[in-house]
């Protein structure tokens, strides 16, 4: 299951992005990385594979809000 996300940016009629890219960014990995103590610690129920899984793809949705803000920023978009 390899699916595409949309990352629409919040933006008011001026340009200035309405969320803190790196605030969400930072969120997702932090949440990741979180998961990975979890499993590290033995907590019942969570599936080591997964976890890495999910960890990885939080990390990839991340680094793509990261470029696009980036992208916004510099005046450019990447298609």
């Amino acid at each position: 299951m390899n699916r595409e996300v949309t990352l629409p940016l919040i933006v008011d009629d001026r340009g200035t992005l309405q969320v803190a890219a790196a605030d969400v960014s930072k969120l997702l990995r932090t949440v990741g990385g979180r998961w990975l103590h979890l499993v590290e610690a033995g907590q019942d129920g969570l599936d080591e594979d997964t976890v890495a899984t999910l960890t990885i793809e939080l990390a990839k949705l991340a680094d793509r809000i990261d470029v696009a803000c980036i992208a916004h920023s510099s005046g450019t978009t990447s298609d």
